[in-house]
């Protein structure tokens, strides 16, 4: 008896437990209530869409009146999806016409692409300073640890660096580090105790506190006409190429590669595309890496295809358009939510779709089938960073070429249940390669055809 009365009063410390969590919920915050909805809804949106960034997904890490420098998220913060490409991280620097930017080194492998503006880059390799002067399409690779400052040596243009980075401390993680400066940027010495500075550089306190508490502009300022001048000058540098219209280079750095010294590796009225690998530019050979600048002509559009290897992060450097991806991952998870019951005889694809221009990011996995559109009012160009390049393919999906012709009579026959003539009738029918007439209007973004 006495242990049917403990129970029921375990049973009825539980109901009131549950009745007060009950009330406490309906009676919650409105406000909050609707702020956890729109954290809901905001995650239900970008578990949709992983592969596309804007503006939002950029951390600002440098900015001052001069200039500033823009960090992508980690990729893996948007998606697990992206867990092929979690150790890269992607960023862009702008400034203004003769702005100079500090010295500071990465903890990461750097490749830079310089889309406006005429850098003078400076690095420091042991006991060896080289100067470096850049031009517009050129590749440049500043290996982890080297200390670099750069200033832009054009008096009218601003400066724009796309920057790709292989993190060599932390995977994921990228940090600059400042020798020189003050209270902004804040020089890693004054890291050091006052005893240990004073040893090592043999300078009384009061000196050092004068040394790093002058310096409170930020790591961009502005140079005057005579350091610009004195910046350029290269140490045994040379080389460079005028390129091909509309992207001149100029006198460009040996130790750099522009894009646009090559002839395109494709080309028509429709766009054009350059194409650095290991064999033009070898410093890329060891981050398995090959840069693309695609020109996709106003109204135009590129592929369908895929990479049979390759992850492509793709920067919009200029233009307005969109981009489509047949994705089967996104597609799935939501399928199964809605269907849990029912078996999947078939791949189920989902649409993955964005509004592309300046600045924006978007990512085609390996074997991901894409394409990118431009507006009917501007050129569309972007600059791709293809990562785990070795080996990798370009499948065109249209056009000629295109590798459903390729398929055998009956092979056809058999995978779409018509006579393969029709099949050759549709795919034989586009007699440009690589770069086409865009649609004449503009879809909305939505779940594609399945």
């Amino acid at each position: 008896m006495a242990l049917k009365s403990k129970l029921l009063l375990v049973a009825l410390l539980l109901s009131v437990l549950f009745l007060s969590v009950y009330v406490a919920s309906a009676t919650q915050d409105p406000d909050l209530k609707k702020e956890e909805e729109k954290e809901f809804q905001g995650r239900q949106q970008e578990d949709q869409n992983p592969y596309f960034f804007e503006d939002e997904h950029f951390e600002t890490r440098v900015q001052t009146e001069e200039g500033r420098f823009q960090l992508l998220q980690k990729f893996t913060e948007r998606s697990d999806l992206l867990r092929a490409i979690e150790n890269y991280r992607i960023g862009f620097l702008d400034t203004k016409p003769h702005a100079f930017v500090a010295p500071s080194h990465f903890d990461a492998d750097t490749v830079l692409f310089v889309f406006q503006g005429r850098p003078a880059v400076t690095i420091v390799r042991g006991e060896k300073r080289e100067s470096h002067n850049l031009e517009r399409g050129d590749l440049f690779r500043i290996p982890a640890g080297t200390p670099v400052y750069m200033v832009n040596r054009d008096e009218n243009e601003k400066l724009f660096i796309v920057e790709f980075m292989k993190p060599v401390s932390v995977p994921g993680e990228y940090e600059a580090f400042y020798a020189a400066g003050g209270e902004n940027p804040e020089s890693f010495f004054k890291a050091f105790s006052p005893q240990v500075l004073q040893a090592a550089l043999k300078t009384e306190m009061n000196k050092l506190e004068r040394l790093f508490g002058q310096q409170r502009q930020g790591s961009i300022t502005r140079a005057s006409e005579e350091q610009i001048k004195k910046l350029s000058q290269q140490h045994g540098q040379g080389g460079g190429s005028e390129g091909f219209w509309p992207f001149h280079g100029g006198q460009s750095s040996s130790d750099a590669f522009n894009l646009f010294s090559k002839h395109p590796s494709q080309a028509n009225k429709f766009g054009s595309l350059f194409e650095a690998d290991f064999n033009d530019f070898k410093q890329l050979q060891d981050l398995d890496l090959l840069v693309s600048f695609a020109n996709i002509t106003q109204g135009a559009m590129v592929g369908p295809y895929f990479n049979s290897r390759a992850t492509k992060i793709s920067f919009v450097l200029d233009g307005e358009g969109y981009f489509e991806m047949a994705s089967p991952h996104v597609s799935s998870t939501g399928r199964q939510e809605q269907q849990p019951q029912q078996q999947k005889s078939s791949p189920w694809y989902q649409k993955i779709s964005g509004n592309l221009r300046r600045g924006a990011v978007f990512c085609a996995p390996a074997g991901h089938p894409m394409t990118a559109i431009a507006s009917r009012n501007s050129n569309l160009q972007i600059i791709c960073f293809e990562v785990n390049a070795h080996d990798n393919i370009r499948v065109p999906l249209a056009g000629k070429k295109n590798v459903v012709s390729q398929f055998d009579r009956e092979a056809k026959e058999l995978a779409f249940n018509v006579p393969a003539r029709e099949v050759d009738r549709i795919f034989n029918n586009q007699d440009d390669e690589f770069f086409f007439e865009g649609p004449n209007e503009q879809p909305e973004h939505g779940r594609a055809y399945a």
